[in-house]
């Protein structure tokens, strides 16, 4: 029993306490949710595999450091390099399936989902690290102990803002005027055939989005956060369209008096009550975060 407690205080074990807590974080912070990605099996055996490798890097830093091993330094260097990588394959193989999407995700959600994937794996560094630093510093209780509550932050850091915090978001009236397609007072689109008419008169559901703010104003204008949006919808609920139908697409268009967003969803399944559920969950992408009311207040003249 000395024996092992022994080992558990050593390098030896600070090392595997802090793979270990490492290796959990990324687990606790991998899902396969409705954006479908990572896949199911072989996504994740990948992301695991990363976040591993990941994790032994980031506890084994603390007793190279201590032994004056500076050339740990160039490992954890090179490992941000690889780490980048991933991020730049996530964007290429999420940008090859959008093209294979009725309603794309878009560029701007692409990069946001191969930045937090990047993102991720330096967070599990900083836990073995972190957990490697605390078992040397203390004992294998204390490593364990940082280990449970850097454990719980990670069920934090998952989540970000969703589209209710900065928007009201309500029913909109779908209607007709001769060919033009209006959702309540925002003009959409023009309709050409009566048969698209009527099918999007039957099937479409409006949506009207509301910044509550100057800030979240100019975020919504943003196009990829739009296209973000009518993504969610249309692969929660399906999209009643097929390819070569222009007319029957999911749009977004902006009331530039008052920033107002009306959008126009077409779903396999016609429930508006879970549309406006689905669109208050949308997340609020990094990239269309703008905050101008935060800008400096520059004193004296501009020239």
């Amino acid at each position: 029993m000395d024996g092992f407690l022994s080992w558990l205080n050593s390098y030896t074990g600070a090392l595997t306490i802090g793979s270990i807590a490492g290796f959990l974080m990324r687990v606790r912070m991998l899902r396969t949710d409705y954006r479908q990605y990572p896949t199911y099996l072989h996504g994740k055996i990948i992301h695991l595999s990363i976040g591993f490798i990941a994790a032994g890097i980031g506890a084994v830093a603390v007793p190279a450091l201590l032994e004056k091993e500076y050339t740990a330094i160039t490992f954890l260097a090179l490992a941000a390099q690889q780490f980048r990588e991933v991020r730049k394959m996530e964007r290429e193989t999420l940008s090859k399936l959008d093209e294979s999407e009725l309603v794309p995700r878009g560029a701007s959600y692409i990069e946001g989902i191969a930045m937090v994937f990047e993102g991720r794996n330096y967070l599990v560094i900083i836990s073995a690290f972190l957990t490697s630093l605390a078992t040397v510093a203390g004992n294998s209780w204390v490593g364990l102990g940082v280990g449970v509550a850097l454990f719980i932050v990670a069920g934090f850091l998952r989540l970000g803002k969703y589209l209710e915090e900065i928007a009201d978001i309500s029913r909109g009236e779908l209607r007709m005027e001769g060919p033009s397609l209006y959702v309540d007072d925002i003009y959409l689109m023009n309709i050409g055939l009566e048969e698209n008419r009527q099918k999007i008169l039957k099937k479409g559901v409006g949506v009207i989005v509301s910044p509550k703010n100057q800030d979240s104003r100019i975020t919504l204008s943003n196009i990829g956060q739009r296209q973000a949006i009518l993504y969610d919808v249309s692969v929660i609920l399906g999209v009643f369209r097929d390819t070569g139908e222009p007319s029957l697409v999911p749009l977004s268009k902006r009331s530039l008096g008052d920033g107002r967003l009306g959008l126009l969803f077409l779903p396999e399944v016609r429930d508006p009550e879970k549309v406006l559920q689905i669109v208050r969950r949308v997340p609020v992408l990094e990239s269309a975060i703008r905050m101008p009311t935060e800008e400096p207040k520059w004193k004296g003249k501009q020239g």
